[in-house]
């Protein structure tokens, strides 16, 4: 697992280091936004690539989009990053 994949920071921290409320990280969470990481106890650990999509889904409420689409242009995005990355092979 790369070491930015890997969960690290306790909700409050990655709350804080996006900018938004706890509650929204659990509600991104229920509505398949955002995955993070687990203990064995079932604490969220989040990791510097979550920060950086929650940063992004916080850019996109910004300009107007319901949780619905923000799924639906993430998903897009990480379709557009893989084949980015299948042609540069």
């Amino acid at each position: 697992m790369a070491s930015n994949a890997r969960g690290v920071f306790a909700i409050s921290v990655a709350a804080e280091m996006a900018s938004m409320e706890i509650q929204n990280l659990r509600v991104y969470e229920r509505r398949g936004l955002i995955q993070p990481d687990r203990t064995a106890g079932g604490t969220r650990l989040y990791s510097p690539d979550d920060v950086d999509r929650l940063r992004r889904i916080g850019d996109l409420l910004e300009e107007g989009l319901n949780l619905v689409g923000i799924r639906h242009v993430l998903a897009l995005e990480e379709e557009v990053a893989h084949l980015r990355r299948k042609l540069g092979r």
